[in-house]
């Protein structure tokens, strides 16, 4: 009885943080969802930066819904998180929504990469007169990516008996057996999202010497004055540096997770679940920040809300 309270005790935090994520969430992400969608309307067509919000804003929406249904039933019904949350329905969709928006994003890099830097190589060129058209084909091939590693992690076979409170611990041999399997599995999932993150990070490099070439340039013409290009640099590093920081720390909170080393109901538990939903939440408030096409409609968004 003590246990359960203090394990509900350390649940209020975790509620009100994610809470506050979860609602975040989802304002920014149906946000980029529905002014592209009005644009789309009005036009017919969309920009490739219009696409990849679509695209960005529906996957994190979606990873948002798996996260706080986790989350729900984690504090309200342990006993059924520890049965059915992991069943093969809820990992298909947590594995599919958790790589398609990490690749969405890296998509994302990508585009302000070739877009941006002034790099002058034929190579560098033929991709940036032609992103516009291969944009659609990257998100095709990023959405039949994660639906492939949502399907291998179903075959991966995490173990069902969650309830079994000896499954957390090493004590014997035949426990650390049981481990070893989802531990391989996690490591399996993880090594394949290793190759988004190794893409933008060369894309980040690169977006670190155009600038400092850029800079060194316009200070030897004129000082103390920052052309629209430095200022599209800096606003852009900002953003790719801000993904890196989210994708860290949710790259790490997932293979904690997955690992089933945490205890469950503990203080650990709970921070790794909140810095989880910070990913899909922070970084689109990042995104639209960023952007001064989204910041006035957002702003007028706001203002709506205060009024109301």
């Amino acid at each position: 009885m003590v246990g359960t309270m203090a394990s509900s005790l350390s649940a209020i935090p975790h509620l009100i943080i994610m809470s506050a994520e979860f609602i975040t969430g989802i304002t920014v992400n149906g946000f980029l969802v529905i002014i592209n969608g009005k644009e789309l309307i009005k036009s017919r067509k969309l920009t490739p930066m219009q696409l990849l919000c679509i695209c960005i804003g529906i996957s994190r929406f979606g990873l948002l819904m798996v996260l706080m249904v986790q989350s729900f039933f984690s504090v309200f019904f342990p006993l059924f998180y520890r049965v059915k949350i992991y069943g093969a329905a809820m990992l298909f969709f947590w594995m599919f929504f958790s790589s398609v928006s990490l690749w969405f994003a890296t998509c994302l890099s990508v585009f302000y990469c070739l877009k941006i830097s002034g790099f002058t190589q034929s190579y560098f060129l033929w991709l940036k007169f032609r992103i516009s058209k291969l944009m659609p084909w990257l998100l095709l091939g990023s959405l039949l990516a994660s639906m492939s590693i949502a399907a291998v992690c179903m075959d991966v076979g995490y173990p069902k008996n969650m309830n079994n409170n000896d499954f957390l611990k090493n004590a014997t041999l035949k426990k650390t057996e049981l481990k070893i399997r989802p531990i391989n599995g996690v490591l399996l999932v993880n090594l394949v999202l290793l190759f988004p993150l190794a893409i933008f990070v060369m894309c980040t490099f690169m977006l670190f010497i155009s600038l400092y070439r850029h800079t060194h340039r316009m200070q030897n013409r004129s000082h103390g004055v920052r052309s629209a290009s430095t200022e599209a640099h800096i606003n852009a590093l900002k953003t790719v540096i801000t993904f890196f920081c989210f994708f860290i720390s949710y790259f790490a909170a997932f293979m904690a997770n997955m690992t089933f080393s945490i205890p469950y109901g503990s203080q650990c538990f709970f921070v790794v679940k909140d810095i989880m939903a910070a990913f899909p939440s922070g970084h689109s408030v990042i995104i639209i920040l960023s952007n001064s096409k989204f910041q006035q409609p957002f702003r007028r968004l706001l203002c709506l809300k205060k009024n109301r």
